[in-house]
């Protein structure tokens, strides 16, 4: 039976079986090869996408469960690499291997979307379950720090051009 959800801010239906994770639709039949396969079990999150707004591990998120919902991949964060999450992580150098930084940065998102100026602690707990092997946590966390600097900027200076008008 197909299943019909907003992929990217497009709306698509995919013919799969409903028991299918949301990863292997992704990657295999959708060639967004941006999402990782990291555990399969939901511990790693290099799977990281976002489900109405709110990280979701894809390997563990059946197709069935996305039906009218919408789910935003790396790919979707921005056309053209430009979100502050990314700036920051290339100005801070924060990917070794790179394996991870999809999930992680898709982690990041979600945490920024819910909570624009994170603490320390608020980074760690929203990142613990984001592994990373190439140890790079202290960088993703200046990296969060800087985009989350950055969308506060932009804020700032849109609400002030609203105000000028």
């Amino acid at each position: 039976m197909p299943t019909t959800f907003t992929l990217n801010g497009s709306p698509i239906t995919v013919d799969a079986p409903p028991e299918m994770p949301l990863l292997w639709v992704l990657r295999d039949m959708l060639d967004l090869k941006g999402t990782k396969f990291g555990c399969g079990i939901s511990q790693c999150g290099a799977c990281t996408v976002h489900v109405n707004g709110q990280a979701a591990r894809s390997c563990r998120v059946r197709l069935e469960t996305v039906e009218g919902d919408d789910v935003r991949t790396i790919e979707g964060l921005s056309p053209d690499g430009q979100h502050p999450l990314q700036v920051a992580w290339r100005e801070v150098d924060v990917p070794q291997c790179g394996y991870c930084q999809a999930g992680q940065l898709m982690a990041a998102a979600a945490l920024l979307e819910r909570n624009p100026n994170p603490s320390d602690d608020d980074i760690d707990a929203a990142m613990e379950r984001n592994l990373c092997r190439c140890g790079t946590y202290i960088r993703i966390r200046e990296g969060i720090h800087r985009a989350a600097r950055q969308l506060a900027d932009t804020a700032g200076n849109e609400s002030g051009s609203q105000e000028a008008k």
